[in-house]
């Protein structure tokens, strides 16, 4: 192996192809289409799985076992270092402030506070859960710790 040939030709922003610009191009006239049928027209697309009259992949596989994790809750996972970071001493840590502050991004079921990180400041926390550690780092800081129940 030569070792300066393992970067060659790799750069970090590639050019795109432009297609359908002469035939100096190398993807000039078809623009890369071939030559008549549906995939040279406009608006032609595959289905994604089709392979062509062929039987598919995913019907020639069996079909096995099951997943439960579209019923699953979705956990936002806050830790206290993220806490001692985003606010200021005394301020009321709840889901509408975390989410303000980006720590709690998207649609969650649940956010659980976690001990990872030093608290020092004093904080009013509302959560779902709580681990063991982070609950006494909250108090032991000198904050309360509230959890909210969800229906």
């Amino acid at each position: 192996m030569i070792i300066d040939d393992v970067h060659r030709g790799i750069q970090k922003h590639r050019k795109r192809k432009r297609i359908g610009r002469g035939t100096g191009s190398g993807s000039g006239k078809t623009a890369g289409r071939g030559h008549k049928g549906y995939g040279s027209r406009a608006g032609s697309s595959r289905r994604i799985g089709h392979e062509g009259g062929q039987m598919p992949l995913f019907r020639r596989i069996a079909k096995r076992g099951f997943n439960n994790k579209q019923f699953a809750e979705k956990v936002a996972i806050v830790n206290v270092s993220a806490l001692e970071r985003a606010f200021d001493d005394g301020a009321l840590v709840n889901p509408a402030s975390l989410a303000e502050k980006g720590l709690a991004k998207g649609r969650l079921d649940v956010i659980k506070i976690l001990a990872n990180g030093i608290l020092t400041k004093k904080l009013i926390v509302h959560a779902h859960r709580f681990s063991q550690a982070a609950e006494e780092k909250i108090v032991a800081s000198g904050g309360t710790v509230e959890k909210i129940i969800s229906s």
